[in-house]
């Protein structure tokens, strides 16, 4: 017998009529908080960025693509990663789609990581994926973008992430971390030398600028699971933790186990 309050549909209606009016109110708050995004003032680029990408070594106006809007997204994957991270690669698992009709909308979405390129290919090869992938590797724009950090910052406390000053953590310790770092083939430190964010670029005038960056749970948006599990019978339902794999990671079902839709 569930425990969940049990009701009848008049019952359902009058409470799904109160939760539209939030749905509503949310809504409206989100608009909001997007043109507040929007009217944050930009900063000119000086610096000449360079990139290592599948067709060679680019700068950052090159990432553009052609047109006048650049999404970042910061991915996880350093120099001593045998793998992406795993929750970079949910997230990214929902850009192959998205990535053409942002194209067709003036902006390019991209990834930008600080491994070699031929890891980078290779994991996005595994992947199945399509969108566009540049290695940092030889410059500072990771580092600058607070989505990389150096063993000496980590040794000496100042890793500035999501625009704060972090404490020293044993990373070690912390349970998840070391799981989500064996996904990934590193250790713990290494794994959090590493970030998820993305940042926003435009052109214009002949000129770049950063127009805007989000780390943490900034990143919520983008996680595409998310807003589908938010609708979900026990919502996100994850209270040790990350419970999620690599796409390719997961255990297949035993023989005749298998769900099917048409079953």
């Amino acid at each position: 017998m569930t425990a969940h309050h049990i009701g009848t549909r008049e019952d359902w209606l009058r409470a799904r009529l109160d939760l539209l009016a939030a749905e509503k109110a949310l809504t409206r708050q989100s608009d909001a908080v997007a043109l507040q995004r929007q009217a944050l003032p930009w900063v000119k680029v000086d610096k000449d960025y360079r990139f290592i990408t599948e067709a060679g070594e680019v700068g950052l106006a090159d990432l553009f693509a052609g047109r006048s809007q650049l999404l970042v997204y910061h991915f996880m994957f350093g120099p001593d990663f045998a793998a992406g991270c795993p929750s970079c690669s949910l997230i990214a698992d929902g850009f192959n789609g998205i990535h053409v009709h942002l194209a067709n909308h003036d902006v390019t979405l991209a990834a930008v990581s600080l491994a070699s390129l031929d890891k980078l290919v290779a994991f996005k090869r595994r992947m199945g994926w399509s969108f566009p992938w540049a290695s940092s590797a030889t410059g500072d724009f990771n580092f600058d973008f607070s989505a990389s950090f150096t063993e000496e910052q980590e040794r000496q406390g100042k890793v500035d992430y999501n625009f704060q000053r972090e404490p020293q953590v044993d990373w070690s310790s912390n349970g998840i971390v070391s799981g989500l770092a064996v996904q990934s083939g590193t250790t713990p430190s290494g794994y959090m030398r590493e970030r998820p964010g993305m940042s926003a670029f435009i052109r214009e005038d002949g000129a770049i600028y950063h127009t805007y960056s989000s780390y943490a749970r900034g990143m919520d948006a983008i996680w595409s699971m998310y807003p589908w599990l938010d609708r979900a019978p026990k919502g996100r339902n994850e209270p040790t933790g990350p419970w999620w794999r690599l796409r390719d990671a997961y255990e297949v079902p035993a023989a005749g186990k298998a769900q099917s839709c048409c079953a």
